[in-house]
Order: C-alpha cells, then sequence, then structure tokens
C-alpha cells in the first residue's frame, strides 16, 4: 500500500460569545458598568465555558492574539473607568483568575470585548441593577 502526502491544514476557528447575559427584549438599551473585577496592579486570566464545558480564554498570561493562540489578548487589569456598552454588545458570564496566585480564584464576573478590541470585567453580575444611558 503506497502511501500519499497531504498538505497539511489549518482549522481556524473564530471567537463567538456563546452565553450573553442581557435579557432578551433590551435590545437598544446602553447599560452603563464601571471595569473593577480583580486589584489594581494585578494581572489576570479571563475565562468561560462554552455549551459544551470546554474553558475558553479570552486573556491569558503570555498569550497574544495572533494564529494559534489560546486567546484574544495576553491578560486583563482593571482599569477602574465606567464604559457603556449596548445590551446586544456581548456581555459573557466568565470568571477572572490572577496570574501570579497558584489556585485558580474563579472570581465570577461579567464580561465585555469592547467589541473584540479589549477586556473589561465586572463583579456586579445583575445585570438589571446597571445604570442606564439613553440609547
Amino acid at each position: 500500500m503506497k502511501k500519499e502526502w497531504m498538505e497539511p491544514v489549518v482549522e481556524v476557528q473564530e471567537f463567538a460569545a456563546n452565553e450573553y447575559v442581557a435579557a432578551c427584549g433590551d435590545s437598544g438599551k446602553v447599560y452603563k458598568f464601571v471595569c473593577d473585577a480583580g486589584q489594581y496592579g494585578h494581572n489576570y486570566n479571563v475565562y468561560y465555558y462554552d455549551g459544551s464545558g470546554q474553558k475558553k480564554y479570552i486573556a491569558k498570561e503570555d498569550s497574544w492574539g495572533g494564529w494559534g493562540s489560546q486567546a484574544q489578548f495576553s491578560g486583563y487589569h482593571p482599569c477602574n473607568k465606567t464604559h457603556e456598552a449596548e445590551s446586544d454588545s456581548g456581555f459573557i458570564s466568565g470568571f477572572i483568575d490572577d496570574q501570579s496566585t497558584r489556585n485558580d480564584e474563579a472570581t465570577p464576573v461579567v464580561i465585555w470585548t469592547e467589541n473584540g478590541t479589549n477586556v473589561h470585567c465586572t463583579t456586579r453580575l445583575d445585570i438589571n441593577t446597571w445604570e442606564t444611558a439613553k440609547s
């Protein structure tokens, strides 16, 4: 039996959030929240679990959003700024883990990626308590 060489194939998966915090019917609502999850001066890994129970990183130490990376961003730290985000802009229920410790603290957070350009997290998990802005 003769073996035949095949060119390697690379499969690339685009990040697609699977779990949204905003409730149906909130379309057009703009939420204000403070990016305050974690301690200033510390770096964190940010992750969530997809529908199949797999841990998916959004931000992870020593990662960069290039081809084949584990995460879109290399790490997260709180900016302590107030952000305004539309309800349908991709809020995700997830967790943060301090990169400077051995244990995974798995602190529950709401994650917002600012349309894939940055990572912001808050520990205020009930979106219904957030201040809203006029849309």
